[in-house]
C-alpha cells in the first residue's frame, strides 16, 4: 500500500505511514532550552535536523518541503550523572494536528471537511485525561513502570 493511499483505523481514514509503521530518527545537534515558570512547572524549546537511521525507501513518504504540526504527551526522566551531564529518556504519544504540502496554500485544519487544530487538540487532551482518571482508579504503579 503507497504512502499516499487512503487507510482506514478503528473507524478513521487517514494517509502516510500505515499504523504499526516505525521510524528510528538521530538527533546528533540538538538543542534544549528551558525556563522555569514556577516551582514545578517549565517551559521548554527542542530543536535540531533529525535525520533518518536508515535511508527512505525509494518513493516513499511525504515530498520534501511537507510541514508538520505535532502535539506531544510525554514523560520526562532524568538522571543526574555528573555536575555537568544529565541522561534523559523522554516517551509519550505524539498526536498529528495537521500538515502542509509545499503546493497548499493552507494547512490541512484549515480546510472545510477538516477539523481544526484546536478541536483536534481538545479531543486529545480530553482522551487523555480518560485515561488518567482510569490510571488512578487503578492500584498505583511505580514510576518504572511508565
Amino acid at each position: 500500500m503507497g504512502y499516499d493511499d487512503v487507510k482506514e483505523h478503528d473507524g478513521q481514514r487517514y494517509s502516510g505511514m500505515p499504523v504499526g509503521g516505525t521510524h528510528e530518527w538521530r538527533y546528533p545537534d540538538g538543542r534544549w532550552e528551558e525556563e522555569k515558570k514556577g516551582p514545578d512547572r517549565w517551559s521548554f524549546s527542542f530543536s535540531s535536523k533529525k535525520r533518518r537511521r536508515d535511508p527512505a525507501p525509494e518513493g516513499s513518504g511525504a515530498d520534501p518541503g511537507t510541514k508538520y504540526h505535532w502535539y506531544i504527551l510525554g514523560h520526562q526522566r532524568v538522571q543526574k550523572i555528573d555536575k555537568d551531564s544529565y541522561q534523559t529518556l523522554m516517551q509519550g504519544l505524539k498526536y498529528k494536528l495537521a500538515h502542509k504540502r509545499p503546493y497548499w496554500k493552507r494547512w490541512s485544519s484549515e480546510y472545510p471537511d477538516q477539523r481544526s487544530r484546536g478541536e483536534r487538540l481538545e479531543a486529545i487532551l480530553e482522551a487523555a485525561l480518560a485515561r488518567a482518571r482510569q490510571r488512578n482508579r487503578e492500584p498505583q504503579a511505580s514510576l518504572e513502570e511508565f
